[in-house]
């Protein structure tokens, strides 16, 4: 098993379109780049952290009050997601994107 997963590192490795590919995703080290991560992946957290009783409380309101069916079920959806509270593995995830980003060259 150990030799079969050496193979496949060392094929990955020598791999050009592999290669590519993850340079394609890795964020640019630019001001940019970083700030792109805490938006994206951060700020959310963060924002459901501080005002998760307030979002509960609005999603609620308005799966009772949507005419539509599918809006109705949407903001119940949404509701639940709040409840559910931070993620961590946003968190997780951004936190290593940030510390890819930040340990490049």
């Amino acid at each position: 098993m150990n030799e079969k997963i050496k193979q496949i590192k060392k094929r990955l490795e020598n791999d050009p379109k592999f290669n590519e590919a993850v340079k394609s995703i890795k964020p640019k080290k630019s001001f940019w780049g970083i700030a792109g991560i805490i938006l994206v992946f951060f700020v959310p957290e963060l924002i459901t952290y501080l005002w998760q009783d307030e979002l509960i409380v609005w999603a609620h309101e308005h799966s009772i009050t949507e005419p539509l069916s599918s809006q109705r079920w949407l903001y119940a959806e949404l509701e639940d997601m709040f409840r559910a509270g931070v993620s961590w593995f946003n968190l997780l995830l951004g936190s290593l994107f940030l510390f890819w980003v930040l340990k490049s060259k």
